[in-house]
């Protein structure tokens, strides 16, 4: 198995591949995007995605490649703990800092700190924590990470201060995604998203109606724009149960037959810790 995470080395989206399957063989991406076009392509045979902190909310990048990409389901779920550390080249302080690198979910976990302790460093985002230690390597001046600190045991950097996000009990919820989603299993949750074609009152109301009365608890609800229209939204679910499941069923097909644009993203077994 050839399974595809958000690298380098690393990163906490390739501690969470570790975690789903530890004999499979891990290839590094530098994006999202490329890890879904090597799915596309047959290049790897699953993908893992961060796509829900608690501190953070839904990761819009993965929702969007959800949305709008074809191709793919999902079929798992992981949940990791999420521990920031603050590392700079060795020989360095804190106050000897200019700028923090680190992933954009990474750097919003940690504004307490950030504003407390380097309220005058820049802030400047890389496409993943681990490109940014690779960064602070690189760098000529002295520049901090936010990363993992498994990063600490790949690089030549040390670590100034560990736990440094905004609230203890950080965890991130990865998505497996593949060809296909997961049989049931009987503890199951179904992610979809849809939307309408006209913006009117009950429109939403209508759609929740459907799960509530047969039953069915909703998990999460959010939405993303369109992309087409400022002011018109995407909703995008997760519901308790699977897509098989007569009640679920009978429900998503009406909800399609309500909605403008309508999609399943899997059914997949609920993560238990």
């Amino acid at each position: 198995m050839r399974l595809g995470y958000l690298g380098p080395a690393g990163t906490f989206t390739e501690m969470a591949a570790q975690n789903y399957e530890n004999s499979a063989e891990r290839v590094a991406f530098p994006s999202n995007a490329s890890i879904t076009d090597a799915l596309r392509n047959s290049i790897i045979d699953y993908g893992v995605l961060a796509i829900e902190n608690s501190l953070q909310g839904g990761v819009p990048d993965t929702l969007d490649l959800l949305i709008h990409e074809s191709g793919m389901s999902i079929l798992n779920e992981i949940v990791i703990p999420i521990e920031q550390c603050l590392m700079v080249r060795q020989g360095f302080e804190i106050s000897d800092i200019v700028a923090v690198y680190s992933h954009p979910n990474a750097l919003g976990q940690c504004r307490i700190f950030l504003r407390q302790n380097l309220p005058d460093a820049e802030i400047i985002a890389s496409m993943s924590t681990v490109a940014a230690v690779q960064q602070v390597v690189e760098s000529d001046k002295c520049v901090g990470a936010i990363a993992p600190r498994r990063a600490s045991e790949i690089y030549d950097v040390s670590i100034l201060a560990s736990g440094i996000q905004d609230e203890p009990n950080n965890e991130t919820r990865f998505v497996v995604v593949g060809a296909s989603d997961s049989p049931k299993t009987g503890n199951d949750k179904t992610s979809i998203c849809f939307s309408f074609a006209e913006d009117r009152p009950g429109l939403l109301y209508n759609a929740m109606r459907e799960l509530a009365q047969r039953d069915i608890n909703l998990l999460k609800v959010e939405s993303r724009p369109t992309k087409e229209i400022l002011g018109r939204y995407i909703f995008l679910i997760d519901l308790s149960g699977h897509r098989d499941d007569p009640n679920v069923n009978e429900a998503l097909d009406l909800i399609r037959n309500q909605a403008d644009m309508f999609k399943i993203f899997g059914s997949y077994p609920v993560f238990v810790k």
